[in-house]
């Protein structure tokens, strides 16, 4: 059985994104040919991978088992190219944390930034693998350690975080809250508090008792499932736009504001030519934009920069 990369490509380009119009953009094609190679699909491994319905997006059984294979699939075709496209090649950037909206960031220094190919990882860890294994080029996303010897980050963006939580919560009404009042409430994580370390730590610090955690079907349907319990809250970085769900309210988080932090990770001594260009870049945007303000008597961070936030 021949797989076809680009139909694979657009089976894992929909799970990740759960909405059928948002993946079909990412890959510059209609929805009709996005749905089309899925058709395709389907029929050539005679079964089913999305479920279309009422409620969105969903992979099947079938889907999940498909999807990691799916994803080293359209790497491996990538890398392929990669080796024989020399220098001129674009800038491949990885991504995670997706539920957190990565791409707003790059998206305003791609134009500045020359040519850049922007691919979905899972998380920090399998992101990591496919940078030392010279899949993609660099990644962005949330770091924290430890980190595999061999790459090299710098911090981009501190982003001030807000809270969400259901509109019958007891908190909903206020105009900003303390992140330690929240510590009654039931923390709402899309997976595993383990591996959601900037949940996890939030939790730790501000001393969050109750914690639960869901299947990550997409940003709609995390937010809905905030609102769907008056003690549930959860975190958002405040520039996430986020959709309308009935019921939910964000509310600023001050002393201390969280800040979740963004950077970029790549490969040390082995670098694209293009990478320089992305960095100076992101310096460039996030001086104009004041991205990396960070007042440690006003400001809480999981690891606070030794002397602020200066490149690692």
């Amino acid at each position: 059985m021949d797989l076809d990369v680009a139909q694979v490509r657009a089976f894992v380009r929909t799970a990740e994104e759960l909405h059928f119009g948002r993946a079909a953009g990412t890959l510059a094609i209609s929805q009709q040919a996005l749905s089309k190679r899925i058709a395709r699909l389907e029929a050539l491994l005679g079964t089913r991978l999305l479920l279309r319905g009422g409620s969105g997006v969903r992979l099947t059984e079938a889907g999940r088992r498909f999807l990691g294979p799916a994803r080293r699939t359209v790497a491996a075709a990538d890398a392929a190219v990669a080796a024989v496209s020399g220098a001129d090649r674009p800038l491949h950037v990885d991504t995670w944390g997706h539920l957190y909206a990565p791409m707003r960031t790059l998206a305003r220094v791609a134009g500045r930034a020359g040519e850049l190919v922007s691919g979905h990882g899972r998380d920090l860890p399998s992101v990591a693998k496919a940078l030392l294994n010279g899949d993609v080029d660099a990644a962005f996303g949330r770091v924290h350690p430890p980190l595999p010897a061999g790459l090299a980050h710098r911090l981009i963006r501190l982003e001030p975080v807000d809270a969400v939580l259901s509109a019958d919560h007891p908190l909903a009404a206020e105009p900003a809250l303390r992140p330690d009042l929240l510590s009654g409430g039931v923390l709402w994580a899309p997976g595993p508090l383990d591996r959601l370390d900037f949940l996890h730590r939030f939790a730790v610090r501000f001393g969050v008792r109750h914690t639960a955690t869901g299947v990550n079907l997409g940003l709609g349907h995390f937010l809905a499932e905030v609102a769907r319990e008056p003690d549930r809250f959860s975190l958002m970085p405040a520039d996430v736009p986020l959709p309308r769900v009935p019921g939910l309210r964000s509310v600023p988080l001050i002393d201390p504001t969280p800040l979740y932090a963004w950077s970029l990770l790549w490969r040390s001594g082995d670098e694209h030519p293009g990478l320089k260009g992305l960095v100076t870049a992101c310096a460039e945007v996030g001086r104009r934009s004041r991205w990396l303000e960070y007042d440690p008597a006003r400001d809480w961070l999981p690891e606070p920069p030794a002397s602020g936030p200066e490149p690692v």
